[in-house]
């Protein structure tokens, strides 16, 4: 039986949620759209097993598969998940480590944490190359300044994440390492030509895609060279070239759309419908606030019943989610089993050693 067209669209959302459960109204939209996912903040966040519960209600809201249970947790100042969880230092101390074996054991951990309070899909690593340190939104979030170590560090956190059961997404595509602005804050600007950004600047992302990671994260900011109107996160001339120049088979996602670089010029659902049009297969709209999600979904099914989103877009994207969910969503353990499993890893001896570890390359 084929699915219907409000729950393919539901596929494609990212939500997210006011407080530390799933509120009725978004539960009463995930009856009639599915959800693609939703991605936790620290307000979400009271304690693992608090944790747990709700990952396992956001689980629930998919209908055609489970919604994944997103969260940043790179380490560092990107860290949803506090004491008592690990508290990893920033990922550049991993890029100033001899080789990888540090860098795989914290990602063995990490991803040892994640699955056992529920979490599917981590917002990691980031695949920027720090080359302005004076850059205010990515500093020490880079694993390095060189892009063959970001490349390295990055695909080894990846297969590392992925064969603990968590998925990857690499971020922010087509590199946020070179700029002076917080997209938080306002539109930051890329200045390099395609030449300098496909020599440097794309040479982790590719390293992440051989390394078969999950999804790939795109930035709001403006590349002149590229697309002179519109960030990347909603440009057709720069998200497809993960998938037509690179090769990711997986998810490409939109960064936060409620980020200013893009909600100071346009409205979530319409930058949602852009994002999809230009190749996002995953839209995320992170602010909690239920009415703006159920209005970008609303947005996402008139563009494609009037022919703005082609069905062809449409059947790349879920195609894709579907693969995805497939890869990680399939073998879960009981809940009971994942209850006992939190209390046994979270913040345990071994983790913190692998952080004191780290800690002494800061």
């Amino acid at each position: 039986m084929a699915v219907p067209l409000r729950r393919r669209i539901g596929s494609l959302l990212f939500g997210s949620l006011p407080g530390h459960t799933v509120p009725a109204e978004l539960a009463a939209l995930a009856r009639e759209f599915d959800l693609g996912g939703v991605t936790l903040f620290a307000r979400n966040v009271e304690s693992p097993e608090q944790v747990l519960d709700l990952a396992i209600g956001v689980e629930a809201l998919g209908i055609e598969a489970p919604a994944w249970v997103a969260v940043d947790q790179e380490g560092g100042r990107v860290a949803r998940l506090k004491t008592p969880f690990t508290v990893w230092p920033p990922a550049a101390t991993l890029g100033r480590t001899p080789d990888t074996a540090l860098t795989e054991r914290f990602a063995r951990a990490l991803a040892a944490e994640l699955r056992a309070v529920g979490v599917t899909l981590d917002f990691a690593p980031v695949l920027d190359v720090l080359t302005n340190r004076a850059n205010p939104a990515i500093g020490d979030r880079a694993l390095s300044d060189d892009a063959a170590r970001v490349g390295e560090l990055g695909a080894t956190i990846v297969r590392t994440l992925q064969t603990g059961g968590v998925a990857a997404c690499g971020k922010h595509f087509p590199g946020h390492g070179d700029t002076a602005v917080d997209s938080h804050l306002d539109l930051p600007l890329v200045e390099h030509g395609l030449d300098r950004l496909t020599r440097l600047e794309f040479a982790p992302f590719r390293a992440a895609i051989a390394a078969e990671v999950a999804c790939l994260m795109t930035a709001h900011v403006l590349v002149p060279a590229l697309d002179d109107t519109r960030p990347a996160t909603l440009s057709p001339a720069i998200v497809p070239i993960l998938k037509r120049d690179l090769g990711h088979q997986g998810l490409v996602l939109s960064d936060d759309l409620e980020m200013l670089a893009v909600a100071a010029r346009w409205t979530p659902p319409e930058s949602a419908v852009m994002a999809v049009v230009a190749g996002c297969d995953g839209a995320l709209v992170c602010s909690g606030n239920i009415d703006v999600q159920a209005a970008t979904l609303e947005a996402l099914v008139k563009a494609v019943e009037t022919g703005v989103i082609s069905h062809a877009r449409l059947d790349d994207a879920t195609r894709r989610i579907a693969r995805q969910k497939a890869r990680f969503l399939a073998d879960r353990p009981p809940a009971r089993e994942r209850l006992r499993r939190w209390r046994q890893v979270v913040g345990c001896e071994e983790h913190q050693l692998v952080a004191a570890e780290m800690a002494t390359f800061a």
